[in-house]
């Protein structure tokens, strides 16, 4: 019997799982934790941009400053060539660190952001609940 294309069970040649996947990823730059995050938003030397989906800043609230982008529209506004850029996307030397709810999704939107030229794009290990364990601010989502 032939295994299709389809087939659960195959695993096509040169292919990785989500966790070799990550590794590979996050092997590609350097990982911030939550309080060099806030230092450096606090600086004005990072720009924090929140991925998280709407429902998971409405349970937990976000972190002041940051840029709130759902993760579809992330690379569409922050690329510095594109049309759809947000005013603070203006540069490829820009320092952004991307915050998902775990630091997962996070780490494969930092690579993505590599692919457009935002070289010191990072992620936050641990994401907004290693922000929130650490006691950072956090304030209530508006209604």
């Amino acid at each position: 019997m032939a295994v299709s294309a389809t087939d659960p069970g195959r695993d096509p040649a040169g292919t990785a799982g989500i966790d070799e996947l990550l590794k590979r990823v996050r092997s590609g730059y350097v990982r911030i934790e939550a309080e060099q995050a806030y230092e450096a938003a606090r600086s004005g030397d990072a720009v924090l941009v929140d991925i998280r989906y709407a429902a998971l800043r409405e349970r937990d609230g976000l972190i002041p400053g940051a840029l709130v982008v759902e993760r579809n529209e992330l690379e569409w506004r922050l690329d510095p060539r594109g049309s759809h850029r947000l005013p603070e996307a203006t540069s490829h030397d820009a320092r952004v660190v991307v915050v998902c709810d775990e630091g997962y999704a996070s780490s494969l939107a930092a690579e993505s952001l590599h692919r457009l030229g935002l070289y010191r794009a990072t992620d936050l290990v641990g994401g907004f609940q290693a922000w929130r364990v650490a006691g950072l601010p956090v304030v209530p989502a508006p209604e």
